[in-house]
C-alpha cells in the first residue's frame, strides 16, 4: 500500500505544480495553457492570489509526509486516509463555492477582490489532483483491512461511486430541487399537493369514460411492455439456443435491427403501414369492408412500437442466461423420469429467473423513459416522459412541474426495483462451475417449441416488413404520396466530390462526429457497467443496495430531463463541459451504463463463486481473476453492453438534443431537424445509412468478442 499510495500522492503533487488548475475558454483539453508557462498551474495560482487552492497542495505535502515518517502500517494507512479525504473534500468545496461570478455561498465572509473576481471551471491539474487523492484514500482504506485488503476492489468501488456521484446525482439534483420551488422560494407543502394530485395518480378510467392520471398511464404501459418484451425475448432466446432452426443468423439480425433504429422511424413506419390511410389498413378495409380507424394513435400504438423497439434488449440479456443453464441439472431431472416440459418448468425456467427479472426491469424502465414513440403515436394517451418534455419546452415552461413528474417517474422505477429484488430473493442461481458436463442442453418439448416458433417467427416477419418499408421510403420521392424511384436523398446527404476528395454531402459532418463519439463511449460504458455488476454480485460493502439503485437513476429519468440537468450542472464551475464533445461522451456512458449493469448481474449470477475462490487460492489477485476467469465467461454480457451502448449513442435523441453544438452535431439532431423541415426522404435515407452502419458494427463486435465456450460442445440436442 505504501508504494501505491505514495505514487498516487506524488502524481497528484506533480499535477498541482505543473498542470493548469483551471480550464481555458476553449475547453478542458485545449493546449493554450502551454503558452502561459507555469503561470496557470495550481501552485502559481495559489501564490498569486487564489489562496483557496493552498489547502489542496498542503494536503498532498501532509499525506506524503505521513507516508515517509510514520513507521506503523496501520497508523500510516489511517492518517493517509484522513488527510487524503480532507484534501478531496476541500478541493470539491472550493470549486462549488467560487464560480465565474465570484462566491455563491458565504458572500459576507468571502469579500476579497481576488475571490470576487471568481474562477473558471476545473482543468487538467484539478482533475488529476482529485483522482490522485481518491486513489490514495482507497489504497489506504484497503491497507486498513477493509474489503479484505483488496486494493483493486476498494479502488473500483471508490471510482464508480465518485463517477456516479458527479455525473448522475450532481446533475439530477439540479433539476429535482426545482420540484420544491415556488414563486417566492421553496415550499414542501406545495410539492406534496402537486405530487399526489388526481392529474398524476387518478383512477377515473376504471369507473368512467375519463382518462387515468399520467402516472397510472405510464405504469400500466410499462408493466405491459416489460412483460411483453420479456416473453418475446425469451421466445427468441429459446429458438436461438434450444432448437435446430436453420435461419438463426437471419433471426439474430432481425432481433437486433429495432435497437439500431434512429428516432421516430419506427413510429413513422407504423403510421404508413397501420395508420388510418396506411397500406395495411387500406388493404383490409377494401378486402373486408372495414372502417378505417385511428386505432394506432393511443395506448395500442405506443405499446406496439415499444414491443418492436425494446424486445431486442430483453433478447440480449436472456440469450446469455439461457445458454448458461447447466445441462447436468437438466439431465438429472430427466434421469428422474421428468419429461422435457417438466424439466423446463421446474429446472431450467427457475434458473433463468435472474435474467427474466432483469429483462423485465429493463423493459419497464425503457417504457417509462421512452420519449419518441409516445410523442409520435401517443395522441390521447399522455405519459410521464412526454409531459416532462412539454413542461420544459412548451409555450409556458414549468420546470417545477417537470421536476415533480420526474420524481413520480423515479418512484415507479424504485418500486419496480424493490419488487424485482423481492422476487429474486437470496436464492443461488449459479449453474456454471468448474466441473465438466455433457455440454448438451435439453431440447424443448414439441408444444413449447411450437409456441416459441408461433411467437418469434411472426414477430420477426413483422419486423422485416417494417424495416423493408423504411428502406423503400429512402428511394422514393415522398414516402406515402409520390413513390417515384430516386437516389436524390442519398446524393444530397452523402455525396462525394472525387475530383477534390471532399465529402460534400450535408450529412457527413454529423455522421463522422457521431461515429467518433459513439466509438469512444461504447467501451467506456461497457467497462463501467460490467465493473459495477462485478462489485454488486461478488462484493459486500456498506450501502450496496442504495448504490445498485443509484446506477439505474440516469436510465430511469427521460433523456430530456438528463439533457437539461446536464446543462444546469455543467454550464458553470466547478465543471464546465457544455458545447464540448466530452459532455456528449459522458452523458452516453452514464445514460446507457445500466444495461451493462443488469446484463452483467444476470450473467454473473450464474457463475459459481468457487471459480473466483479457486483462482485466488492458486495465487491470482482480484484483477487477474476478473481478467482471466470471469471475463471469458461473460461474452454475451460484454457483447450486449458494447452493442447497446454503441447503438444508443448513435440513436439517442432526447438526451442530446440540448447538448449538441454547431461544432459537435449528432446524427439524431440532424434527422430531427430534417423531419421538422418536412424533408422526410433525406431523414429516412440518413436513417437507412445509420442502420447499415450499426449493423456492420454489431457484426464486427460479435466477431471480436467471440462466442462464450461453456462446455465441450455447444450443439443443441435435436428433438427425438
Amino acid at each position: 500500500m505504501k508504494n501505491t499510495a505514495f505514487l498516487w500522492l506524488a502524481f497528484g503533487l506533480a499535477s498541482f505544480l505543473m498542470l493548469p488548475w483551471h480550464m481555458t475558454d476553449d475547453g478542458v483539453l485545449n493546449g493554450a495553457w502551454i503558452g502561459d508557462g507555469a503561470a496557470s498551474t495550481g501552485f502559481n495560482k495559489a501564490r498569486f492570489g487564489q489562496w483557496w487552492l493552498w489547502p489542496v497542495g498542503l494536503a498532498f505535502i501532509a499525506a506524503i509526509g505521513v507516508q515517509l515518517t510514520l513507521p506503523s502500517p496501520v497508523r500510516r494507512a489511517r492518517a493517509t486516509l484522513y488527510v487524503s479525504l480532507t484534501g478531496l473534500i476541500l478541493l470539491v468545496l472550493q470549486g462549488l463555492v467560487i464560480v465565474r461570478a465570484g462566491p455563491r455561498m458565504f458572500e459576507s465572509i468571502l469579500t476579497t477582490e481576488t475571490v470576487l473576481a471568481g474562477q473558471l471551471g476545473m482543468g487538467l491539474g484539478a482533475g488529476f489532483c482529485a483522482v490522485s487523492l481518491l486513489f490514495a484514500a482507497t489504497s489506504a482504506l484497503s491497507h486498513s483491512g477493509k474489503g479484505q485488503g483488496d486494493a483493486f476492489v476498494i479502488g473500483t468501488i471508490g471510482l464508480i461511486v465518485a463517477l456516479v456521484a458527479v455525473f448522475v446525482f450532481f446533475p439530477v439534483l439540479h433539476i429535482l430541487v426545482r420540484a420544491f420551488q415556488v414563486d417566492d422560494g421553496y415550499a414542501i407543502n406545495e410539492f406534496f399537493l402537486r405530487f399526489f394530485s388526481n392529474d398524476l395518480w387518478g383512477l377515473d378510467c376504471l369507473v368512467g369514460a375519463r382518462s387515468c392520471g399520467v402516472g397510472i398511464n405510464s405504469l400500466f404501459l410499462a408493466v405491459m411492455t416489460g412483460a411483453g418484451t420479456t416473453l418475446l425475448g425469451l421466445s427468441f432466446a429459446l429458438v436461438f439456443t434450444r432448437t435446430d432452426f436453420r435461419a438463426k443468423k437471419m433471426l439474430r439480425i432481425l432481433t437486433l435491427i429495432p435497437i439500431i433504429t434512429p428516432p421516430f422511424v419506427i413510429g413513422l413506419a407504423l403510421i404508413l403501414l397501420f395508420g388510418r390511410t396506411g397500406t395495411v389498413t387500406a388493404f383490409f378495409a377494401d378486402l373486408f369492408g372495414w372502417e378505417q380507424t385511428r386505432w394506432l394513435y393511443g395506448f395500442w400504438g405506443v405499446y406496439f412500437a415499444q414491443l418492436l423497439s425494446f424486445t431486442p434488449i430483453a433478447f440480449l440479456v436472456l440469450i446469455g442466461v439461457v445458454q448458461g443453464v447447466s445441462p447436468s441439472m437438466e439431465e438429472a431431472s430427466q434421469t428422474l423420469d421428468a419429461d422435457r416440459w417438466q424439466t423446463f418448468r421446474y429446472v431450467s425456467l427457475p434458473l433463468m429467473r435472474p435474467g427474466l427479472a432483469n429483462a423485465f426491469l429493463l423493459g419497464f424502465i425503457e417504457s417509462l423513459a421512452d420519449f419518441g414513440n409516445p410523442l409520435v403515436l401517443g395522441s390521447g394517451y399522455p405519459v410521464l416522459s412526454t409531459d416532462i418534455y412539454f413542461a420544459i419546452v412548451g409555450a409556458v415552461a414549468d420546470p417545477a412541474k417537470a421536476a415533480i413528474l420526474a420524481i413520480a417517474l423515479l418512484s415507479l422505477t424504485l418500486t419496480a426495483f424493490i419488487a424485482q429484488r423481492a422476487w429474486l430473493g437470496k436464492k443461488s442461481y449459479a449453474t456454471i462451475t468448474g466441473k465438466a458436463d455433457s455440454g448438451q442442453n435439453a431440447s424443448l418439448n414439441p408444444a413449447l417449441r411450437a409456441l416459441c416458433y408461433a411467437t418469434a417467427l411472426p414477430w420477426a416477419t413483422l419486423t422485416a416488413a417494417v424495416y423493408s418499408m423504411i428502406i423503400f421510403g429512402s428511394f422514393v420521392k415522398l414516402w406515402g404520396y409520390n413513390h417515384s424511384f430516386t437516389f436524390d436523398h442519398y446524393i444530397r446527404a452523402f455525396s462525394i466530390d472525387f475530383s477534390t476528395g471532399r465529402f460534400t454531402g450535408v450529412a457527413w459532418d454529423s455522421y463522422f462526429t457521431t461515429l467518433t463519439i459513439s466509438s469512444i463511449a461504447a467501451p467506456l460504458t461497457a467497462l463501467v457497467g460490467l465493473s459495477t455488476a462485478y462489485l454488486l454480485v461478488r462484493q459486500k460493502f456498506v450501502g450496496k443496495d442504495v448504490f445498485e439503485f443509484s446506477t439505474m437513476l440516469s436510465f430511469a429519468i427521460p433523456g430530456t430531463v438528463i439533457g437539461v440537468s446536464y446543462i444546469m450542472a455543467f454550464n458553470f464551475p466547478p465543471i464546465e463541459l457544455t458545447g464540448t464533445s466530452i459532455i456528449l461522451i459522458i452523458v452516453f456512458v452514464f445514460r446507457n451504463m445500466p444495461v451493462g449493469v443488469r446484463g452483467g448481474i444476470a450473467a454473473m449470477s450464474q457463475l459459481d463463486k468457487s471459480l473466483d475462490e479457486a483462482s485466488i487460492t492458486l495465487g491470482a489477485n482480484s484483477f487477474t481473476t476478473v481478467r482471466r476467469v470471469i471475463m471469458p465467461l461473460m461474452g454475451p454480457a460484454i457483447l450486449a453492453a458494447l452493442t447497446y451502448s454503441f447503438v444508443r449513442a448513435i440513436t439517442s435523441v432526447s438526451a442530446v438534443i440540448f447538448l449538441v453544438s454547431a461544432k459537435h452535431n449528432m446524427a439524431t439532431s440532424f434527422i430531427v431537424g430534417r423531419v421538422e423541415n418536412g424533408e422526410y426522404g433525406l431523414a429516412i435515407a440518413y436513417s437507412a445509412v445509420l442502420i447499415i452502419t450499426m449493423l456492420a458494427a454489431i457484426l464486427l463486435l460479435q466477431f471480436f468478442v467471440g462466442a462464450r465456450r461453456l462446455r465441450r460442445t455447444d450443439r443443441v440436442q435435436s428433438a427425438t
